[in-house]
């Protein structure tokens, strides 16, 4: 079986529910291998805006994404578990008190932004940005950010509001639709194990 996992912050998570959940898994030490072998599983370890093109191909059998990057994506896959951590949100962001039209957006998210404009009646010029998404509003580049929110320290720290959530992400296991059949016997007992165990964690066992 092959999984497609994040680097970063999700990757020690989510190797560590992994084998909770009953996989011979452990957290790759650093190094620049991109791929890791385990006992009847390998790890792909990539960037996270790639996790569900390598599962909706076929590369990878199943993989662990934010929410937030699956909207984005726009892959067709399965999403038979929510993972409950590396929670967050993805708000639409303005100066504090600004009260203009909002004409241009920056984000690292057009499709989820576009689609959120869209249902709000608003005809905003959408640019696309990748890093340090909030300085679109405090240089007037953009009259609006659509970005993630995990604590808000930041917008405090730069006059910044939330002025409406377009949704929560948490991280969710994702599974190719062809692998769901032809693997079913490793991948529905690791959707099952992973079921209960995420029930566990939001009764506070």
């Amino acid at each position: 079986m092959t999984l497609a996992l994040p680097k970063g912050r999700i990757l020690d998570e989510a190797v560590s529910l992994l084998a909770r959940a009953g996989l011979p898994l452990t957290v790759p030490e650093k190094s620049r291998a991109l791929r890791h072998e385990f006992p009847g599983v390998t790890v792909l370890e990539l960037r996270n805006q790639d996790v569900p093109t390598y599962v909706d191909l076929g590369v990878a059998d199943a993989g662990i994404v934010g929410k937030d990057v699956l909207i984005e994506s726009g892959r067709a896959v399965y999403e038979p578990v929510d993972l409950h951590f590396a929670g967050c949100r993805l708000s639409l962001i303005r100066e504090v008190g600004a009260a203009g039209e909002i004409a241009r957006v920056g984000t690292k998210y057009p499709r989820a932004a576009r689609a959120y404009l869209n249902a709000q009646g608003i005809p905003a010029e959408i640019v696309k940005l990748s890093g340090n998404i909030e300085l679109a509003c405090l240089t007037g580049l953009a009259d609006a950010v659509v970005d993630l929110v995990q604590t808000g320290s930041t917008l405090r720290a730069n006059n910044l509001e939330e002025v409406d959530v377009l949704f929560h992400s948490t991280a969710r296991l994702i599974v190719n639709r062809a692998a769901l059949k032809v693997r079913r016997e490793r991948l529905r007992p690791l959707i099952e194990a992973l079921r209960e165990l995420t029930q566990e964690m939001g009764s506070g066992e």
